[in-house]
């Protein structure tokens, strides 16, 4: 089988599937090709299974990139509230959580479905279980040769992601193609990831598995408050993974556990008001009870208040409101919900997607350096991308 079209994308994700779609619907004869049976995986798990889709606050300084303008384009010409019609125009219902994070209010196989009858509606021959053994440019041309044939197109996008979650099919695929291509690759590192402790704070904060709090965690000038949870292998939750995409290997990250108080004058009203009361149980009443332990614990305090010097409520409370810890590493890519670093945005149209130096090549989402925060903004970028390119195919 040999056979011609306008553009084949490679990898059939988010940003795939919407390149591909737009692109057919423009007209243009698009081949979509994926390794995997089931496409759309990362859209599926996502979200606890009813995808967050994208985010009301979709914005460039939600976004990592050693270019950090690179991403403006993309954003602009295809945005939140664009995407937003396209879902009320299927008719699929969705809800905010917090933060302008949008879900679905059914399952995330929804947006699967839709933007598939998005690809249908521009004709788009959509090909899965088609591995990819070799690509070659010939005579203005790409050739793709797979085990199902040999394809061309004068455009080729490349829309295959990163390295997370490996279990789902995730592979160096594109960072070898751009490398084929003489493109530069940035180092990657898993982002949004759970923060992994040593033994010795790891065996003292198991007691605390399941235990979560709002907390303020920060790293270096950037902080986030959400959610922070307590796991047997060390600590995860929204704030958790904000700060991973930013935290560097061998630093501390801080944690504020109670950002709505202030420990240390807390105590010391109690310690007026109440001071036949135990430390622990005054700090339960602000961190839950397991934590007030341990958070205790780190600092060898108890006894009454009455019975502790100020410079010993000083102590816990840094603990409380300045807990320094210094994580051994990560969960890496098998948890990591993006891949930082990937495809250099100098060698991209910031624009078009389309590589500077080799005409008719396109990279798209999670593959190229370009990382968002939490809650949407990584199916975002995924829209945007994949739409800049479909536009330029």
């Amino acid at each position: 089988m040999d056979m011609s079209y306008d553009v084949i994308v490679i990898g059939a994700g988010a940003a795939g599937l919407m390149c591909a779609a737009v692109a057919g619907q423009r007209g243009r004869r698009v081949l979509l090709l994926d390794h995997a049976k089931k496409i759309g995986e990362k859209i599926r798990i996502s979200g606890g299974g009813r995808c967050n889709f994208t985010n009301l606050h979709c914005a460039p300084e939600h976004f990592l990139s050693a270019n950090p303008h690179f991403c403006k384009s993309a954003l602009k010409q295809y945005t939140q509230t664009d995407f937003i019609k396209m879902v009320e125009r299927h008719g699929i219902a969705y809800h905010e959580k917090t933060l302008g994070q949008l879900f679905c209010d059914g399952k995330s196989q929804e947006i699967i479905d839709m933007l598939v009858n998005e690809c249908k509606a521009g004709q788009v021959d959509l090909r899965t279980e088609t591995a990819v053994s070799k690509i070659d440019y010939l005579s203005e041309n790409y050739v793709v040769d797979t085990d199902k044939g040999r394809f061309s197109a004068e455009s080729l996008v490349i829309a295959t992601g990163g390295l997370s979650i490996p279990k789902i099919g995730a592979t160096k695929f594109g960072y070898e193609v751009a490398r084929q291509f003489g493109l530069n690759v940035l180092p990657t590192r898993p982002g949004l990831v759970p923060l992994t402790f040593q033994a010795a704070l790891l065996e003292r904060c198991k007691a605390m598995s399941g235990v979560s709090v709002d907390a303020v965690v920060s790293y270096a000038k950037t902080q986030f408050r959400e959610g922070l949870l307590f796991t047997h292998r060390g600590i995860s939750g929204p704030s958790v993974l904000q700060i991973s995409s930013y935290w560097q290997e061998g630093e501390s990250v801080h944690i504020n556990k109670a950002p709505d108080v202030d420990a240390l004058d807390y105590l010391k009203e109690r310690k007026q008001s109440q001071p036949k009361q135990d430390i622990i149980t005054a700090v339960s009443q602000i961190l839950p009870k397991r934590l007030a332990e341990e958070t205790c614990a780190s600092v060898e305090l108890s006894g009454r208040l009455a019975d502790l010097p100020d410079k010993a409520l000083a102590q816990v409370s840094q603990a409380i409101n300045a807990w320094a810890v210094k994580p051994s590493g990560t969960e890496g890519y098998r948890t990591a919900e993006v891949t930082l670093g990937g495809v250099d945005t100098d060698e991209l149209s910031s624009k078009t997607m389309e590589a500077k130096k080799q005409p008719g090549l396109y990279f798209v989402g999670e593959v190229v350096d370009v990382t968002g925060h939490l809650g949407g903004f990584n199916f975002q970028w995924a829209w945007s991308s994949g739409y800049a390119a479909a536009q330029n195919v």
